[in-house]
């Protein structure tokens, strides 16, 4: 917990790790959701380790979160409530997993809860349940309202910026400030219901977009 606590920081560690296991090139760093910034830290700072960057439905140099969400994580995570919080999630999970599903979705999609839970095939929300039953977050919610963010202009590496306009939890224009904003910057635009970009419909061209994007 002591290691890393910033994005800056934490790029340093995974520099100094890479070299450790005498890895000297990556093909790409991925940034998803808050980890943008690190991701992009992370080209920032160590070039020569990093040849490309893709950004998955991430937080870019828009202020991030809104007061409401800052406030509710503060009181929800703070060291003395974080084990609890997911204690409850995990019995909703249980006892009335599609109440719990919808209740976390709609913080995390632009569309109705209900409307993204029914969109759901078996799989999907069975992959779900199972995600949400067994997250804990740590002091790690608590870092992501802290970090700060690196000057994208030091971004040199080409970079894929993947987002949903039905994004919930990071708005769509976190995604064209960074497509805007990085100098090898490209923006391809899921149809995804939520925050998770994975679950939607057009996954696998978007997996193939990724693929030729690495390719190059």
């Amino acid at each position: 917990m002591a290691t890393g606590t910033t994005a800056s920081g934490f790029a340093d560690v995974v520099r100094s790790l890479c070299g450790h296991l005498g890895i000297t090139r990556v093909a790409a760093v991925v940034g998803i959701s808050a980890g943008g910034p690190t991701a992009m830290a992370t080209a920032a700072r160590h070039p020569d380790l990093v040849r490309r960057v893709i950004l998955e439905s991430a937080v870019g140099p828009i202020p991030w979160p809104d007061a409401r969400t800052r406030l509710a994580a503060r009181v929800a995570f703070a060291p003395s409530t974080e084990r609890a919080t997911w204690s409850a999630v995990r019995a909703i999970m249980r006892t009335a997993p599609d109440t719990g599903l919808r209740m976390l979705l709609g913080d995390l999609a632009a569309l109705p809860a209900r409307q993204v839970v029914a969109a759901l095939s078996t799989e999907e929300r069975g992959m779900l349940i199972e995600l949400f039953s067994r997250m804990r977050s740590g002091r790690g919610f608590r870092n992501d309202l802290a970090v700060v963010r690196d000057d994208l202009a030091d971004v040199s590496q080409p970079t894929l910026v993947i987002a949903s306009r039905n994004d919930g939890s990071v708005p769509f224009a976190h995604a064209e400030a960074l497509a805007a904003m990085l100098p090898h910057g490209d923006l391809l635009e899921s149809n995804a219901d939520s925050h998770f970009i994975w679950l939607g419909r057009d996954w696998p061209a978007i997996s193939g977009e990724i693929r030729g994007f690495l390719a190059v």
